[in-house]
Parts: structure tokens; C-alpha cells; sequence
């Protein structure tokens, strides 16, 4: 049997990656340039990527489309998506890779099924594949895992979790929950501690009997603006999903105002390529609370 045609779209950080990947399966891979940055570009030309041009070109030639893009983005594209394979009459799979709530997953999947198509839902958890770090997991729920299955393997570790599309969702909601919320609760432990003037003495307790908080604050904290802009988005897909089962939303809607703060400082032009490496936990704090400063100031 011929290996499918795979969309992807869009080649960001971790998209350019799962492409990459693919690729490697023996599948051509196609995505969509027209309108998009450098940066972009240059993702999807270093890891052979080929340009379809725009939506309808990327539908056209495309068996199996994975979105893989800012949750903010997801629905509003599945949208377009449908719309296009209308237009075309194409019947292609469409699996949606997205930080994105169940009952947004489930939305998504009754755009692409009215317009005749197929969806399924994966939950991504763990760094880009190829990162040098622990296989990227992807969590797999929907009525096609069979068309999908070949995904496994080559730094993805693909794991069925049923036909029940919003499931492969749900497990990544509440994992990232935890491990985004925590990176949150930790950023706004210290600099609540920076404002309120008792900084040295508090980074000194945590320091002194905290030890595994403090190696994670001074390791993680300083870079996260790299990632604040599109996981505002994401904590609110967590609030959602908490809120539908009766689990406070409150959380995670305060872990995206403190995205929104660190995007808005003057590290949140930096990529995870650009980062300065160098910049200390210290450093970073000072400029966040200079903004937070600021954003007082102009209330």
C-alpha cells in the first residue's frame, strides 16, 4: 500500500519536528507557506517540507492533515478546512494535534465530518521529537487510529487511548495542567516575592529547603517567555476543560494572565532559538517585574 500524502500545518517548533519525522516513515509531506514568516520557512525548507502554497493547494494534495498550531488557531482553521474540502469535494483524514479542550475537539470534529471527512485527536505531550530528550508522546483517540498507527516510532511514541474522540485531549488538558500550571504558580511565587521587596530572602528559603522547586525555577523560568504568547491560549482550553466537570476554572485562568505578562515583557520577542542562554533566573525576574511595574502604572 502507498504511504499517504500527509499535511502538516504549521511548521512551528514542534510541527516542523513531527514532519520531520514523518518524512523519515517514507511519507511526502506538504504544508502551506503563502503569507507565512521567515522563520517559518526556514523550519519547513531545513527539515524537506514541501510547499503546497496556500489552503486549498495544502487540501488538495493532502491524504491525512495534521494541525499542529496555537489551540486559538485550531477550530477557526478545521473551520476552513471544512469549507476548502467542500469546495474540492475532498475526502481526506483530519487529525487535530492541538492543546485544546474536548469539548473544542468535539466541535472541530463535527466541522470536518459535515464536510464529509474523517477526524481524529491526538493530545501531544513532551518536547519536539528530535529534541534529545524522552520520546514525544502522542495520545491517539478517535474512529481511525488504524490509519495513523504509522506515526509510531522515530522519537514518537504513539499510545491508543480508545475510539472516543476527546479523550487523546483530555489526558494532554490535565497533564499540561500540572506541568505548565506548576511553571506558572512558580513564576508568580517569585515575583510576587520581587515586588513585595523580600526577593533575596525568599529565592534564600526556597533555595535552602526547596531544592528541586529551586533547580526547576532558575532552569525553566528565565526562557518561558519563548513560549508565553501560544500557551495563553492553552491555559484557557485547561480552564475550559476543568470548568466542564465541575473542577474550578480560576487556576489556569490566572496561569494565562501570567503568560500574558511574560509575553508582553521585552524577552517575549525571543524564540527558543533566539533565547539568550545565558540570562539568569535574577535578570529575568527584574525585567518581569519592571513590566508588571509598568502594566500597574498604566492602570
Amino acid at each position: 500500500m502507498a504511504q499517504p500524502t500527509v499535511g502538516l500545518m504549521s511548521p512551528g517548533d514542534m510541527g516542523h519536528r513531527v514532519g520531520e519525522v514523518i518524512r523519515t516513515k517514507g511519507c511526502r509531506v506538504v504544508t502551506a507557506l503563502a503569507g507565512r514568516s521567515a522563520l517559518t520557512r526556514t523550519r519547513a525548507e531545513r527539515v524537506g517540507l514541501e510547499d503546497a502554497g496556500d489552503l486549498a493547494g495544502l487540501v488538495a494534495q493532502s491524504d491525512i492533515l495534521l494541525s499542529i498550531m496555537p489551540p486559538e488557531n485550531a477550530e477557526a482553521f478545521a473551520r476552513d478546512v471544512a469549507g476548502e474540502m467542500k469546495r474540492q469535494g475532498k475526502d481526506l483524514l483530519f487529525v487535530d494535534c492541538n492543546a485544546i479542550a474536548p469539548t473544542t475537539v468535539k466541535r472541530i470534529a463535527t466541522h470536518i465530518q459535515n464536510a464529509g471527512g474523517r477526524c481524529m485527536d491526538i493530545g501531544i505531550i513532551g518536547a519536539p521529537p528530535g529534541s534529545g530528550r524522552a520520546k514525544t508522546q502522542f495520545y491517539a483517540s478517535g474512529p481511525h487510529l488504524d490509519a495513523i498507527r504509522f506515526l509510531d516510532g522515530n522519537g514518537i511514541h504513539f499510545i491508543e487511548m480508545g475510539p472516543e474522540i476527546g479523550r487523546a485531549s483530555a489526558i494532554k488538558m490535565c497533564y499540561a495542567g500540572l506541568t505548565k500550571g506548576t511553571n506558572t504558580l512558580r513564576t508568580a511565587v517569585l515575583l510576587a516575592g520581587e515586588m513585595l521587596g523580600i526577593g533575596p530572602e525568599l529565592k534564600a528559603a526556597i533555595a535552602q529547603s526547596q531544592k528541586g522547586q529551586w533547580e526547576a525555577m532558575n532552569q525553566i523560568i528565565p526562557f518561558l517567555p519563548c513560549d508565553a504568547g501560544r500557551w495563553v491560549g492553552e491555559m484557557e482550553e485547561i480552564a475550559a476543560t476543568f470548568d466542564s466537570v465541575g473542577v474550578t476554572p480560576l487556576m489556569h485562568k490566572g496561569a494565562a494572565d501570567v503568560f500574558r505578562l511574560l509575553d508582553a515583557s521585552p524577552l517575549g520577542v525571543e524564540t527558543r532559538e533566539t533565547a539568550d542562554r545565558s540570562r539568569t533566573l535574577d535578570q529575568a525576574l527584574a525585567i518581569y517585574a519592571d513590566t508588571l511595574r509598568g502594566k500597574k502604572a498604566a492602570e
